[in-house]
């Protein structure tokens, strides 16, 4: 059974998967349940019970976020049903931290800039900027996932390094 926290929650990070990816509102609601329901792994039938939405609706929102790699379908011996589960695990591996993006969104933005040269409203230095935007983003972006990397790997040991009960 959801309380109305959880269904909360879902409700949030499906307007957050929405603006941020522009993903369906369902999907970012399954993903949001999924992260707090209890059990962690669920059917169709009990994701559409839940949050309110039809079978198809689900089925096609487990069909988008598992091609991201963000849940994952398993059954158990002998089960009839899949149980759908989110892997939270991805969700730090899914952020794209390549570079290639920037750089032809960059390249794009310099095309428009060439088609500005006599033009005095501002656009072609508006263009401009975001292109150095895009630039910076690219030579960051790689540097940022490693020092991310090792900002995470030092958390994880100075918390293996507590003793418990201190």
């Amino acid at each position: 059974m959801s309380t109305d926290e959880q269904l909360t929650f879902a409700d949030h990070v499906g307007r957050f998967y929405v603006r941020e990816t522009n993903a369906p509102p369902v999907a970012g609601r399954l993903l949001g349940y999924l992260g707090v329901c209890q059990p962690a792994a669920q059917s169709v039938n009990e994701l559409a019970d839940a949050l309110l939405a039809s079978r198809s609706a689900i089925t096609q929102a487990v069909v988008l976020l598992e091609g991201r790699g963000l849940v994952e379908r398993s059954r158990a011996r002998g089960d009839r049903v899949d149980r759908v589960s989110a892997r939270l695990d991805r969700l730090i591996a899914a952020q794209d931290y390549d570079p290639t993006s920037y750089i032809e969104t960059a390249a794009l933005l310099r095309r428009g800039v060439a088609l500005l040269s006599d033009d005095g409203s501002g656009r072609r230095e508006a263009l401009e900027e975001f292109a150095s935007l895009y630039d910076f983003l690219a030579e960051r972006m790689p540097r940022l996932k490693e020092e991310w990397l090792a900002y995470r790997a030092s958390q994880v040991a100075s918390s293996s390094e507590e003793v418990p009960g201190s």
